[in-house]
């Protein structure tokens, strides 16, 4: 499924939207502080980012010209109560790459999500993530455009939660990753999931990418704390 960033501060609106976004089948992320959206964006792997201008240590306008510098090429659409027109090219200046005015009608804001999700080609209930790039390490790469992992060239089998868990590592490459911090980028601080699970996950893409799994060359353990991708 599509995975949203949503970084709002007024918890009625973060609320409504993460419910509202969920029953269409979307997955969800909520963050309500600027500098922490800057660092969910940066490391997480998002389709679509939605984006309130008015934000703690951090404006819209600000966040979005960083990932932009930053190379973040997710989709942007700004939330903002500011109608003037000033407001809306400064957002589109910036590199947002659509808005919506508060308050703002949930069929709308949906049908405008599902304009962008089609033009990256990626729509809810549909694997994938929206990036151009193509990472490789050893005889593997991961397509990020088409959430793909190939080995020698060769598609490789993998779940759609083991994809996102090497994007996550990729993006953090040679940082130690704690379990909660793979849990919340990969699977949501909403979602319940236990130490078990990560572990597990990892055992099987330890099987696709190292040429001896019980031997990792690249998916590294850091005993006590988690996990560091070497690649």
């Amino acid at each position: 499924m599509a995975r949203i960033l949503v970084i709002e501060d007024e918890p009625g609106i973060a609320f409504a939207l993460e419910s509202d976004l969920q029953t269409e089948g979307y997955s969800v992320a909520v963050v309500a502080d600027g500098a922490e959206g800057v660092r969910s964006a940066l490391t997480g792997v998002f389709d679509l980012i939605l984006l309130d201008v008015m934000l703690p240590t951090k404006d819209g306008f600000d966040i979005c010209r960083e990932l932009r510098h930053r190379g973040v090429k997710t989709p942007i659409i700004l939330l903002t109560a500011k109608a003037h027109e000033a407001e809306k090219v400064l957002g589109l200046d910036v590199g947002a790459d659509d808005y919506v005015t508060k308050p703002f009608s949930p069929h709308e804001l949906r049908a405008r999500i599902r304009a962008l999700l089609r033009r990256t080609g990626t729509e809810a209930g549909q694997d994938g993530a929206a990036s151009d790039s193509v990472y490789r390490f050893g005889s593997c790469e991961l397509d990020m455009t088409r959430f793909e992992l190939r080995r020698d060239g060769r598609s490789i089998d993998a779940t759609t939660t083991e994809l996102k868990l090497l994007a996550a590592f990729i993006r953090n490459r040679s940082r130690v990753m704690t379990r909660d911090r793979l849990l919340d980028e990969v699977w949501g601080a909403s979602i319940s999931v236990t130490d078990r699970v990560i572990d597990n996950h990892i055992v099987s893409l330890r099987k696709k990418i190292e040429d001896e799994a019980t031997v990792p060359r690249f998916l590294i353990s850091v005993r006590g704390v988690g996990y560091r991708f070497e690649g």
